[in-house]
């Protein structure tokens, strides 16, 4: 991707924590990242000044950006080790085993265990965090067991052992930092108790403890003992850090897809995340455009039948945002009202809300920006060719014919830079025999500006005539029968320097070809190119045109239309021999060609 390229989606990132995904020109992700804030740190990837030579070499490979919006700096980490997990990209650093995040564990046993874990398994114990702050993490692993005196043995501590006298009280003991339930010291109901003061406090927040370590940090402060309070700032630092609720990671390591939906007018936004082991392991955003203004209800179903496809649901349980009734879906659909799986769904719907938000503002922005700079371009081109008034409303005429016959002119027009196709024209030619662009330009010219003139409609700013002198000169002659070749400006615009000619200049105008003015005048020009290539091709379809070779017995429309797209035109065909034709449609329908032509000299 490209500076500039990347120039035109910068105003869409948000400034926001989250985690971004690179895709190359295969839809392969490529590299993840997370951010604190989305925009400043995608965009410092194009600052090329900056870069050193690998990562300059993930920037030219990436083809498109993708990012999902969470709450905190510390989600977004949750998140980014999650994806890079699941998808391994080719720049990421290589996660070579299953370690991730620690947690506090606290083990489904007899007198349970309390330790520090970075692996969490389906083994029935509670697994509480991840955290992504190890050192928070092990300071209130630290504070929990020093204030409730836990064992940290890993000894099999069941009744019958006790009551058997197999263990003795170790060092911890009698340093005060364990009661001794191996010997029997401390029950099994207080020891408990005890878990459950844990748990709470670890689920809820260290108030109490945060309020303490403030008081003596204001003590320490006020006795001048400035080590000590700085000791206790910090520990309240960690504490508040070690806190942060998360969403990416749910309590429990359920398995679920999300779906969620917004409707923007005529378009359906979904997004899908997929849950794994409790863990957001992929996300992805859905466009569906509606064309009946379906219900909301069956936008949803399509895109779910959409996701699984390909890939089969892994699931057996799929979160909604509202219930679908009536769907053969062979899973459970599920709309929560609190918990993780809610969580996740508010999740998704923050990321489409946010997605909602900026397609809606990108439009009205673009909308502005094209009228701005339609503005500027009016602007330069009034200055450009001299003009008294702003071009707001111009014309333009362009010759056409099917292969040396038929001949018509069309018109097109263009108002504020815009093309104003309700204002378009075909004019059939009436008066002219043949093909002569010079006298059909006059006739086109004259049979317009009269009815213009006639009804009292407004008259165009700029005129446009394609084609060189000689058929601007037509155009003026139409307009001095008129009287109006003074109420507007009228130019030439010769098609191989794209040079523009003024009446009675000698010299032509050349713009420069990087100029915007010269870019509408080119764009208006093959503007009515394409209207009259595309009003011929419908006649073709139609039948309606005819040639000089359907008069010909024997030679019916294919054998015209072999001849025609191979010669290019009836002219051309009167100029080949016998033999050449023949190579064509074969020796019989040569020879009649050539006969005909030749008798019709």
């Amino acid at each position: 991707m490209t500076t500039s390229a990347f120039e035109e989606i910068v105003s869409s990132l948000p400034d926001a924590p989250g985690v971004y995904k690179y895709f190359d020109i295969n839809d392969i992700i490529i590299y993840i990242g997370k951010a604190k804030n989305l925009k400043k740190r995608i965009s410092s990837y194009f600052k090329t000044d900056q870069l050193n030579a690998k990562t300059t070499l993930l920037v030219k490979s990436i083809a498109r950006i993708e990012f999902v919006i969470v709450d905190t700096e510390h989600d977004a980490l949750l998140l980014e080790n999650n994806f890079i997990k699941q998808h391994q990209p080719k720049y990421n650093i290589n996660l070579k085993d299953d370690k991730t995040f620690p947690y506090i564990v606290i083990k489904k046993e007899p007198f349970p265990r309390v330790f520090f874990s970075r692996q969490k398994r389906n083994d029935g114990a509670t697994y509480l965090g991840p955290y992504t702050n190890v050192m928070a993490t092990r300071l209130i692993y630290n504070l929990v067991a020093e204030q409730f005196q836990l064992r940290s043995c890993h000894l099999n501590l069941a009744q019958k052992k006790i009551a058997e006298k197999k263990y003795k009280v170790c060092l911890d003991y009698h340093i005060k930092k364990c009661k001794g339930p191996c010997e029997g010291l401390q029950t099994e109901d207080d020891y408990n108790t005890t878990i459950t003061d844990i748990k709470f406090l670890l689920k809820n927040n260290f108030k109490e403890i945060i309020q303490s370590f403030t008081h003596k940090m204001y003590d320490a402060s006020a006795a001048l003992e400035f080590e000590l309070a700085q000791s206790y700032k910090k520990k309240i630092e960690l504490i508040e850090a070690f806190s942060a609720k998360s969403i990416i990671e749910a309590s429990s390591p359920i398995n679920i897809d999300v779906f969620a939906l917004e409707i923007l007018n005529t378009t359906g936004l979904v997004h899908y995340m997929k849950v794994r082991e409790g863990k957001i392991v992929a996300t992805q955003n859905i466009q569906l455009e509606t064309k009946l203004d379906e219900p909301k209800e069956d936008l949803l179903q399509f895109a779910i039948v959409q996701i699984y496809l390909d890939k089969p649901c892994e699931v057996s349980e799929v979160i909604l945002p509202f219930e679908l009734i009536d769907t053969s879906f062979d899973f459970t659909l599920l709309v929560p009202q609190r918990g993780d799986k809610k969580n996740f769904l508010d999740l998704a719907i923050k990321n489409l809300q946010y997605l909602k938000f900026e397609i809606r503002r990108l439009k009205m922005n673009f909308d502005d920006a094209i009228e701005k700079d339609k503005q500027l371009v009016l602007e330069q081109l009034q200055k450009d060719l001299y003009l008294q008034n702003l071009p707001v409303h111009i014309e333009c005429f362009d010759n056409s014919n099917f292969q040396g016959s038929y001949p018509v002119s069309a018109m097109v027009c263009f108002k504020n830079g815009h093309p104003s196709k309700n204002d378009y024209r075909i004019f059939k030619v009436k008066t002219v025999q043949g093909i002569d662009d010079f006298a059909t330009m006059k006739e086109v010219i004259y049979r317009r500006y009269k009815k213009l003139k006639e009804t009292n409609s407004p008259l165009p700013n700029l005129i446009i005539i394609d084609g060189g002198k000689g058929q601007l000169n037509a155009a003026l002659e139409s307009l001095q029968i008129l009287g109006m070749q003074n109420q507007f400006t009228v130019i030439g615009l010769a098609k191989n320097k794209e040079e523009i000619f003024f009446p009675h200049d000698k010299e032509s105008l050349l713009l420069n070809y990087t100029s915007d003015s010269l870019k509408l005048i080119t764009q208006i020009r093959d503007e009515v190119h394409r209207f009259g290539i595309q009003f011929h091709r419908k006649l073709r379809e139609k039948g309606t045109i005819k040639t000089v070779l359907n008069n010909i017995d024997g030679i019916g429309e294919f054998t015209a239309q072999k001849l025609l797209k191979h010669f290019g035109s009836v002219q051309q065909i009167k100029q080949q021999s016998e033999v050449d034709l023949a190579f064509v449609i074969g020796t019989i329908k040569a020879r009649l060609v050539k006969n005909y032509f030749s008798s019709n000299q």
